[in-house]
């Protein structure tokens, strides 16, 4: 209930329109053309699926968040409370001099904490005011840490206090320098995961935007809020691949501790097997293994000195260290090529990994960011046998890999990658790509001739994956059936 004396700019949230009602509104559209969508068929769920429950609470609103006559709105501020930012100043404005005095009984607030005072003058009840981090790409990971803090404190002493609905600024200030895009992601999907676990009294959240902000996030909201089960497909590509733990919480693993089930317990009337494994349980990081010294490992391995099993290790700490960096990095725009993906499985049970050579813009893109996409994406495929489906399709120059780049890609991927890969099949090959094929897997390459299989048509991909379980782009299958005719399955004939 408004407090006595609300002012009449005071915005009721009860009639703005919530996330889920705003969706074809303005001629607003998914962040994919569903008719091109490859993910007809959903390969792997959505980690943040349509939730109609959850949308009905969200509502993004234009405007200043002083004026919501929500439970209790947020102010952002910083370590002494005082700072001077146009959302502060105007929460101050408003609700009169008493805030002040209030807020020098709070002696401050650290950075990602939250602390609850009074509204005042405001249509409020409350305020919440929380300090944002100051961002340098050095101590990404802190800051990132920090403004979850941020956002998760609000909602946890939101839910503590039975409050109904929050109102948020955009905690991190052009002041303190966080990328807004960024912030953004680790605000939408920090909200989403209280909501989903802790969110039963919360009744609305509201995102509180300038007409700066607001682009930016009606981008985003759909990737974390999907407002139907089309657009949640539509978005899956768009996904960060680092969206945190069960709560949202970015995690970097090297800082994970690992503790094992019942360390001391003994299963097995073994001795021998017993104290494997408990020696197994002690951990993998270095000094657990009680290696040597990894700088003088690397000098013995350029001057040929190092046995091979040292090498595998590695090898190992490399690859890792690579995988560290994928599920860190935020590669939203290589998915949004739709270059990789999966799909269903061959003949043999085998997952179905596709690459179309065409969607590969090798002169736009950051290749190393297409590197970790790549690990990334296949880590968890190549855990078990898979085939790769290659569409060299009406591909240009610019479209062509440096034998460079895929040479540094084979060494550095993980032995599962070579192990597992079955098959390689090249769908639409020219005779320059077969000959820089055999080249390239020949005299760069070893253990990878003998899967590649060369194929002029669908008709014979269609012998070693039924064409109900592979997503094929619409431009190959116009360009088949137009070299080729049109696939009969009468007319399929084994390799």
């Amino acid at each position: 209930m408004d407090p006595l004396g609300a002012r009449s700019q005071f915005v009721d949230v009860q009639s703005l329109p919530t996330w889920q009602q705003q969706l074809g509104e303005d001629g607003e559209k998914t962040p994919l053309d569903q008719s091109d969508s490859l993910l007809g068929q959903q390969a792997f769920p959505s980690p943040f699926p349509f939730r109609p429950d959850i949308n009905c609470k969200i509502i993004l609103f234009s405007g200043d968040v002083a004026l919501l006559n929500c439970t209790s709105i947020v102010n952002t501020s910083n370590e002494s409370l005082n700072d001077k930012n146009p959302v502060s100043d105007y929460i101050h404005q408003l609700a009169g001099p008493d805030l002040r005095d209030e807020l020098l009984k709070l002696k401050g607030c650290r950075t990602g904490e939250a602390k609850l005072t009074k509204g005042f003058n405001l249509a409020a009840r409350f305020i919440i005011h929380t300090v944002g981090p100051k961002y340098k790409a050095k101590y990404r990971t802190a800051a990132e840490s920090s403004l979850y803090s941020c956002y998760r404190n609000i909602m946890q002493l939101a839910a503590e206090q039975s409050m109904a609905s929050v109102g948020f600024c955009v905690v991190s200030t052009t002041k303190r320098g966080y990328p807004l895009e960024d912030a953004t992601h680790i605000a939408l999907r920090t909200v989403r995961r209280f909501l989903e676990n802790h969110g039963n009294s919360v009744e609305a959240v509201v995102f509180t935007v300038t007409d700066t902000e607001e682009p930016v996030y009606k981008r985003l909201l759909p990737l974390y809020y999907p407002r139907s089960e089309e657009e949640e497909r539509a978005c899956l590509p768009l996904i960060p691949a680092d969206i945190g733990n069960s709560e949202g919480e970015p995690v970097v693993p090297e800082r994970q501790i690992r503790i094992a089930e019942k360390p001391g317990t003994l299963e097995d009337d073994s001795e021998e097997e017993s104290l494997e494994s408990d020696l197994g349980q002690v951990g993998n990081h270095a000094f657990a293994r009680m290696e040597g010294d990894v700088d003088k490992q690397r000098k013995q391995i350029l001057q040929g000195q190092m046995s091979e099993a040292a090498m595998q290790k590695q090898h190992q700490r490399n690859y890792n260290r690579w995988l560290c960096r994928a599920r860190a990095e935020d590669l939203s725009d290589v998915a949004a090529l739709k270059a990789l993906y999966q799909t269903g499985v061959d003949m043999c049970g085998r997952t179905v990994m596709v690459l179309v050579g065409r969607n590969i813009p090798v002169t736009l893109i950051d290749l190393e960011k297409a590197l970790l996409y790549f690990i990334h994406v296949m880590d968890h495929i190549t855990a078990k046998e898979y085939v790769m489906v290659y569409f060299h399709t009406l591909t240009g120059e610019h479209n062509h890999l440096d034998s460079d780049f895929l040479k540094n890609l084979y060494d550095i991927v993980d032995t599962k990658f070579k192990k597992n890969l079955k098959a390689f099949y090249f769908v639409h090959p020219t005779f320059r790509s077969k000959v820089s094929t055999w080249f390239f897997t020949t005299f760069s390459v070893s253990g990878m001739k003998e899967k590649v299989r060369y194929l002029d048509n669908l008709h014979q991909l269609f012998t070693c994956i039924k064409p109900e379980q592979i997503d094929i782009p619409p431009f190959v299958l116009e360009y088949d059936a137009r070299v080729n005719g049109p696939y009969h399955p009468s007319q399929s004939s084994g390799l």
